[in-house]
């Protein structure tokens, strides 16, 4: 790998080629974390929606939020027919989520209230959970019986399914400003291979102390790092 390619492989923006059947010919770590939260094809119709009229490259400058990601600028270049290039700048922070309340919260371990979710959870269904702990994540503080309300019913939700993953992992580059200080995000995701009804989640619902968001057959829920 070349330093150029290692360069754009670090880059913490979304960097993706498409092919002009919309394939992915390449795409660098950032555009790998994008892509398990949006779809391909909304990516691609987004490149060629900011693609320059001829051959080149255009960047734009836009205030876009797709499933808590905010970009404020777009680069798109072509010099073919066969591919078209893509670049995402994302924002220091997700700025439509800044009114959490962070009051009456406490101190505790996300690890034990997952684990706890997951042990009810075994008891109703015959769900094979499979889990990717950051073990760096400290305790830090968030409304415990709020969070495992709501894990709860993720989890019916997922019912029926035979294999589910759950990871808590620290989002890089991503942060939440709350009264005027800036938070990182603390990301826990479940997911399986098969799609999910989660019409009995309530995602509308203000749930205060985090973000909760869901795909197909994905929902997230993100968390700031308040220590």
């Amino acid at each position: 790998m070349s330093f150029f390619e290692e360069w754009v492989e670090l880059d913490l923006n979304p960097v993706l080629s498409f092919s002009s059947s919309s394939k992915i010919i390449y795409s660098n770590s950032e555009a790998q974390f994008l892509l398990n939260r949006i779809k391909q094809k909304e990516l691609f119709d987004l490149a060629l929606t900011y693609a320059p009229k001829t051959f080149g490259a255009l960047t734009s400058y836009i205030d876009l939020t797709i499933k808590n990601y905010t970009f404020y600028a777009i680069t798109v270049m072509y010099e073919n027919e066969d591919e078209i290039h893509m670049k995402l700048y994302k924002s220091a922070m997700v700025k439509k989520e800044s009114k959490l309340n962070i009051k009456n919260i406490n101190s505790t371990n996300i690890f034990t209230l997952v684990d706890l979710a997951i042990s009810t959870s075994k008891i109703k269904t015959d769900i094979n959970f499979t889990k990717n702990y950051d073990p760096s994540i400290p305790e830090f503080k968030l409304d415990a019986s709020s969070f495992i309300k709501t894990l709860n019913q993720i989890f019916e939700a997922f019912t029926g399914r035979k294999q589910v993953s759950c990871s808590i992992l620290l989002k890089i580059g991503e942060y939440i400003k709350i009264d005027g200080k800036k938070y990182s995000l603390i990301s826990v995701e479940i997911a399986s291979n098969e799609s999910g009804d989660f019409s009995k989640i309530n995602l509308k619902e203000n749930h205060h102390s985090f973000i909760l968001t869901a795909d197909d057959s994905k929902v997230t829920i993100d968390l700031p790092l308040i220590l």
